[in-house]
């Protein structure tokens, strides 16, 4: 993940010095000598590692004025100051940096130099790459099958103090970077909102600079409100034009690690039941900043009173899931076809659970445990029917839900999957009627959910909703390769029957040819088991908006068909290979397997 290579040599590397210190963080190289070791950081020190962009040199040529346009760039400069000493006067004030990132696989390659005609004089660089993403105006990023970038950087020769120097007076909006570049100066937050007219947060993930204040940026955006994909089925409880206090550009922490927000006059008049989930969705969106501790956040009006104070353990009630922790348990599928709990420790026995599931009554092939461990649903042996019934008691009758009629196991029922509202989703493959079904509360009747665009002709394989039911993870096979979707879960009309519908379904993991299993495993993160084109099979962590990185491919396993995860993201990964079994991999471990003959690994959801 290290910095572009060959485009340093006019880059400034400054290590800065914070608390008692140094935290070397971000991707960017460097020179060095002598042993690496890991040092304790600030409470809230951002990244110690700088790089500084030099200003253009006196009579540089045109290709010199491009390099170090391109380099300035991917400096960590806070408005590109640097980079506009590139430009025209006119293009410097014109020129908008935080309009968008172009994000390319490789930094952005300039052409041959071509010279302007008459009605443009001058020099064009063509400027090329193969794009494999883009960031709009609210952060959001979002990955695309990789295609061909070209634009093109115009040049012409303005008088200045030193004479005529060669400036850019034509560019492409927004920021152009490699990947390894973006990666190094941009870091994912999650900011929260609210799932349209319930108590439960819903995760947004952004990009914001990884060394400008990162705990300021995260605020600003979450009040700037939610991504355009995910704005229709979110609610943000701060009122709208709410922004900081004019005339703030900077939030600080005193002793008790409380983060104080003074905010517009928007926000003055709100009840004390409406700020304190306002500063719910604060406190949500800086736990994911990394050395970052902020005990609780005080709000407060424009005249610097307080509006309200909120810590971290009241904010938890919000929790998109809030039985994630609740006992950690895996289950899965036994070789007798019955669901289990897969043990704590690889030497000991699994243990069956009570009723029917668990004892053979109806034997499965595949399992969806509902989030508070009250209830199963389980996929008959053959695949055609669904069943649920109670995994706390014996004696208990399980329902028959829905019966495929498929001609084969794999044209028949998928595995299902159970939302945070409590209601089972599965999907039925039969080629003839196949429908994508929602049972209320995990009962009958079904309700065919829409599909409104995104879908084509491809079949759907796996269903796994979010905890917070906004969201959607879809594997859809169309001809020889399955792919990943991410779709939103809308709901319109009568609030006790409304009609449920997915949209905008996005590719999640462009960069993989076939993608052979997928869980949810946190708030805008899934664990993905694939392969890319002309590669082995990995199993690896991709964000919801498709981005990803070097550091998030997990050890490798064999013939992997099913992956399991915790929206707890300190539980381990659950996974089922054909030829090592039932396998773990805890936080920061390797693989071990803990059962060697059963299938279908699942944990609550």
């Amino acid at each position: 993940m290290g910095a572009d290579s060959g485009r340093r040599s006019r880059l400034r590397l400054g290590v800065l010095l914070g608390g008692s210190g140094v935290l070397l963080a971000g991707c960017a190289s460097m020179p060095t000598s002598g042993d690496i070791r890991a040092v304790k950081a600030s409470p809230r020190a951002d990244s110690q590692v700088r790089v500084e962009a030099l200003p253009p040199q006196k009579g540089a040529v045109p290709s010199e004025v491009v390099a170090g346009f391109l380099e300035a760039m991917t400096s960590d400069d806070a408005d590109f100051a640097t980079a506009r000493a590139y430009l025209t006067p006119e293009m410097a004030k014109k020129w908008r940096p935080q309009a968008g990132t172009t994000v390319l696989a490789a930094a952005p390659v300039p052409g041959a130099a071509r010279e302007g005609g008459r009605d443009n004089p001058g020099i064009d660089f063509p400027l090329r790459g193969r794009q494999i993403a883009v960031v709009d105006d609210r952060h959001a990023y979002q990955a695309i099958t990789p295609s061909k970038y070209q634009k093109t950087i115009h040049l012409s020769r303005q008088s200045g103090a030193d004479g005529k120097e060669w400036r850019i007076d034509s560019l492409p909006e927004g920021l152009v970077l490699g990947a390894s570049d973006f990666q190094r100066n941009y870091r994912s937050v999650n900011k929260y909102y609210f799932a349209t007219g319930r108590p439960t947060m819903v995760a947004d993930p952004v990009f914001i600079r990884q060394r400008m204040d990162p705990v300021t940026q995260a605020v600003v955006a979450l009040l700037d409100g939610p991504t355009a994909w995910l704005e229709p089925v979110v609610e943000s409880r701060f009122p709208t034009g709410t922004t900081l206090k004019k005339g703030v550009k900077s939030l600080t922490f005193d002793d008790q690690d409380t983060l104080k927000v003074p905010l517009n006059e928007k926000a003055s008049g709100v009840s004390t039941s409406q700020c304190n989930r306002m500063a719910a969705q604060i406190l949500f969106t800086l736990k994911g900043l990394p050395s970052t501790r902020v005990g609780q956040v005080e709000l407060q009006r424009a005249n610097g009173t307080s509006l309200c104070v909120l810590d971290s353990d009241q904010a938890d009630g919000y929790a998109p899931d809030p039985f994630a922790t609740r006992s950690g348990k895996q289950y899965f599928v036994d070789d007798k076809s019955r669901l289990a709990v897969l043990p704590g420790d690889a030497g000991n026995k699994p243990s069956n659970v009570p009723g029917p599931l668990g004892s053979g009554e109806l034997p499965m092939s595949q399992v969806a445990v509902a989030r508070d461990e009250s209830t199963a649903a389980a996929v008959s042996k053959d695949f055609r029917h669904l069943h649920v019934s109670s995994i706390t008691s014996d004696g208990t009758a399980a329902s028959s839900l829905v019966e495929s009629e498929g001609g084969t196991p794999e044209t028949r029922l998928s595995a299902p999957s159970w939302d945070g509202r409590g209601d089972l989703w599965i999907a039925d493959r039969d080629p003839e009627r196949p429908a994508l079904l929602r049972f209320e509360d995990g009962s009958g009747p079904p309700k065919e959910v829409r599909i409104l665009q995104g879908l084509g002709g491809a079949r759907i394989e796996s269903v796994k909703v979010s905890a917070d039911a906004t969201r959607i993870a879809l594997l859809l096979t169309e001809g020889e390769e399955t792919t990943l979707k991410i779709g939103r879960v809308e709901r319109d009309g009568p609030k006790g029957d409304p009609v449920v519908s997915i949209a905008e379904l996005r590719q999640a993991a462009p960069q993989m040819e076939t993608v052979t299993a997928v869980s949810w495993a946190g708030p805008s993160r899934l664990a993905v088991v694939g392969k890319e084109a002309g590669g082995v099979q990995q199993v690896r962590h991709i964000q919801t908006d498709g981005s990803s990185s070097a550091a998030a491919v997990l050890p490798g396993l064999n013939s992997v068909s099913t992956v399991a995860a915790s929206d707890d993201e300190s539980q381990p990964l659950v996974a089922h290979s054909e030829s090592d079994g039932i396998v773990r991999l805890p936080p920061g471990g390797n693989w071990q397997t803990v059962v060697i003959k059963g299938s279908s690994p699942v944990y609550p959801g």
